[in-house]
């Protein structure tokens, strides 16, 4: 018998995959990344070996190929169903094939089969894909492999079966990852930040035109690998042609010349200034399981600012949703001081304790409401991602993208780029992901201003050509462009002039009911040497466009868009046989898995994909995650816990009282005679339970973050945009009531005192996350302007003695 040694499955298995190399190349926003996966089969029998990995929901998967000894094996794309027959058709002959294929219901999860590989050989498996870079709110561009792959959760009476995923923790991962990144860009590259570990950034040209990162250190699979690489004035309109393969048929998509289109918009002050003040804001929250722990903490954080930063006048409502789903208020209210404390109220007491990821249910409850006339309708979506039914979701949010537009935050590593992609571009809108030590706080916010910017209406995309050059778009009609973020449009470029060389594009569009237009003039120059990105490119947003169309034609046409192009879709397959003569593979096959990487987490009683695996014992996951909920603070209401917590210094952050519970006036703190945290095991809900001991509680309370007084004083501010004059203000600045009261100038309400000295303090100590308050900052100016106050130049000279500060009453907005 053999005897198992080195790389184990938790099944005791052997593990064929022993390493894994990506290479990446990024050019200004665009990446192309090869990960080449090196097996080895050290049984004595031969395997089939099974990866299920994530990729990017926006990648072009464009090559595959093999490589045993010194032969090479390049994959074809073919229709899906027919790769797989001659797959197994391989296998039963006794051939080496190998297979990859994207997942039916999400086109961020692929399965890779590397079939027959006989007793004492190796063979290594290369895969390349091409994929833009999203815009974050700081303006870097931001590049993500993913490594982490949680089970999706399958809706109950679902008929769709979901990819089996296999995984292991983190630590536990059976194989290595190493990590390398080639930057070039016409602009200088600033810098590049990562919550991995790197090693320094090595410039490869004196202009820092070009550099390369690399990881500090093996790969520990505990977060997806994610670079955020900034250029110096990156963001600026740009048109790129790119010559069609010299081998292809002219007039056919990979024949002709490909064009991009990258539109930033930079909108005229004085119209942006003039934020939305009406609108219907739908708040829904995953309140799953999984989402435990900080990433509960910081939603109920994140929805604080929200809620204190909506315009009065406007309309809203929270829906959060598990197993079941429940909303505040039967239907949307109008925002008011009494509204917006009763929601705060519910949302202090949220916990992820709702069980599965039902979301379908919710969001036909919120399509299924009327809308407020004169009060367009903005859904802002919270979610961990780990759905099974990804097509169904973005599918009703595209039907009914007529009526509102659709915000997506993911939340934590593994979160679906199918699902929170998909829900935004379907529903008009901008996705949002937050990882590791991500502010949630300030990507909301930032989408909070997308959604009060004016609504930009009658897009139109227009081009002057050479003559005799015809275009044809690849891309879907634009119907959302936001300042600050870039929009790519892609087109097929069929014909050739001999006499002009240059083009122009002008997108068109109205801005709060005035016309604007923006011009962009290119040489009509093909690139050469780019591998055909932009074509690939352009190919991927085609094939999504056309996979939405549940017709056997536009199928077909999927099919041939494929494998003309070589780009995976839904319908199609890689596969690559091994048809050298060879001595055919005896007997049956040892079937391996390789697991992937999961985030632990503290719960996991509900019910996954079809044919997932158990998942691991509950010892794995005793540590996974920060102990939650470990302190029973009482306080009466919201001032009480202010003037408990003392200096900034001594306090806990928002997200801790958050959880404090209601007891008699006057009540300061008290620390629990018995604390308990449950994590695991079986209540009668489903949820996991398990005991831990004081000692560890107590360790963990000493390590508690440091506060956060921005949200403490956020807390204060009323509905309509004022702070009050009292001792919770105090403390949150730092001040006993009589430092804060005696400086106030005599003529003045101790309500516009309060307001400016907020309004000081907030741009004097907090202005490096001016993202997370402008808005109710901006609220609280015009609140005082409409008092139309005495005293207000007095009252900002003598708040910024109080304060320290040194901040200008024309920085204020007053």
């Amino acid at each position: 018998m053999m005897s198992r040694c080195g790389l184990l499955t938790l099944n005791k298995e052997p593990v064929p995959l022993k390493a894994i190399e990506v290479e990446v190349e990024v050019k200004d926003h665009v990446a192309t990344v090869t990960s080449t996966l090196h097996y080895d089969n050290k049984e004595d029998k031969a395997i089939e070996a099974i990866f299920v990995f994530p990729l990017p929901s926006h990648a072009a998967v464009c090559h595959f190929s093999a490589k045993i000894g010194q032969t090479e094996i390049v994959a074809d794309v073919k229709e899906k169903q027919e790769a797989r027959e001659e797959y197994d058709d391989a296998l039963s002959s006794g051939q080496q094939a190998f297979l990859l294929e994207e997942s039916d219901q999400s086109p961020d999860v692929f399965s890779l089969r590397v079939g027959s590989l006989p007793p004492g050989e190796s063979a290594s498996i290369r895969l390349e894909y091409v994929t833009e870079l999203a815009v974050e709110a700081d303006g870097a561009l931001r590049f993500c492999l993913p490594v982490v792959l949680n089970p999706r959760y399958q809706p109950q009476g679902s008929e769709v079966c979901s990819v089996q995923v296999t995984s292991v923790p983190a630590s536990q991962v059976p194989y290595s990852l190493t990590f390398s990144a080639r930057l070039s860009s016409p602009r200088q590259v600033s810098k590049v930040d990562s919550k991995c570990s790197l090693e320094p950034l090595q410039y490869l040209n004196k202009e820092q035109t070009q550099a390369v990162v690399k990881l500090a250190a093996e790969h520990t699979f505990d977060r997806d690998i994610e670079l955020l690489i900034y250029y110096k004035d990156a963001h600026q309109p740009a048109v790129v042609v790119e010559a069609g393969k010299a081998s292809a048929e002219p007039g056919t998509l990979m024949g002709d010349a490909a064009v991009m289109l990258s539109v930033y918009p930079e909108f005229p002050q004085e119209v942006m200034s003039s934020l939305a003040t009406r609108g219907e804001f739908v708040f829904l929250l995953d309140r799953s399981g999984s989402m435990q722990g900080a990433r509960i903490d910081s939603a109920r954080v994140t929805l604080l600012l929200l809620l204190k930063s909506l315009p009065m006048g406007c309309y809203f409502n929270i829906y959060s949703f598990g197993s079941s789903f429940e909303h505040i208020f039967p239907n949307s209210m109008e925002y008011s001081e009494k509204t917006m404390e009763k929601a705060l109220t519910i949302v202090k007491e949220i916990k992820a304790n709702l069980g599965g990821t039902e979301i379908l249910k919710p969001l036909q409850h919120i399509y299924s409401q009327p809308c407020i006339p004169s009060q367009p309708r903005q859904l802002f979506v919270f979610t961990d991602g780990e759905v099974g039914n990804t097509k169904e979701v973005t599918s009703l949010v595209k039907k009914n993208s007529s009526s509102h537009r659709c915000f997506s935050f993911g939340i934590g590593e593994g979160a679906s780029t199918a699902l929170i992609n998909g829900l935004a571009k379907e529903g008009g809108g901008h996705a949002q992901f937050i990882t590791g030590a991500d502010r949630m706080q300030a990507k909301v916010m930032q989408s909070l201003q997308f959604a009060l910017q004016p609504a930009v209406d009658d897009i139109s995309v227009t081009w002057d050509l050479p003559k005799g050059v015809s275009v044809t778009h690849l891309s879907p009609p634009l119907t959302a462009i936001f300042q600050g973020q870039r929009s790519l449009i892609y087109a097929q470029l069929t014909g050739q002039s001999s006499e002009e060389t240059d083009g122009c594009v002008t997108v068109k569009y109205s801005l709060a009911g005035n016309p604007f237009q923006n011009k962009l003039g290119f040489a009509f120059q093909p690139t050469e040497d780019t591998g055909l990105t932009i074509h690939r490119l352009g190919a991927r947003t085609l094939i999504r466009c056309l996979e939405a169309e549940k017709d056997e034609e536009v199928k077909k046409k999927v099919v041939d868009v494929s494998v003309q192009s070589g780009v995976s879709s839904s319908f199609t397959a890689f596969i690559a046989i091994n048809k050298a003569n060879r001595e055919a593979i005896q007997g049956p096959l040892l079937h391996r898995r390789v697991p992937g990487a999961c985030v632990p987490k503290a719960y996991r009683g509900v019910p996954m994909a079809c044919g997932a695996p158990p998942m691991m014992s509950q010892d794995i996951y005793a540590c996974a995650y920060p102990l939650g909920a470990l302190c029973d603070y009482s306080f009466q209401n919201d001032e009480d816990v202010v003037s408990a917590l003392g200096p900034p210094t001594k306090r806990k952050g928002l997200g801790d009282f958050f959880k404090m519970k209601k007891q008699s006036t006057g009540a300061k703190s008290r620390t629990p005679s018995s604390p308990v945290y449950t994590s695991m095991g079986s209540d009668s809900k489903g949820m996991a339970t398990n005991s831990y001991p004081t000692s560890s509680i107590v360790q963990h309370i000493a390590v508690q973050p440091p506060p956060d007084p921005l949200l403490q004083l956020v807390s204060l501010q009323k509905a309509s945009g004022y702070w009050e004059l009292n001792p919770p203000l105090a403390a949150a600045l730092d001040k006993t009531s009589k430092q804060v009261e005696q400086p106030k100038p005599a003529k003045v309400d101790g309500n516009v005192w309060a307001t400016v000295l907020a309004l000081v303090w907030l741009h004097g100590f907090k202005s490096d996350v001016q993202v997370e308050w402008q808005l109710l900052a901006r609220k609280a100016a015009l609140w005082l302007l409409a008092q139309n106050a005495p005293c207000i130049t007095e009252c900002v000279v003598a708040a910024n003695s109080l304060l320290g500060c040194n901040v200008q009453k024309d920085t204020l907005g007053l």
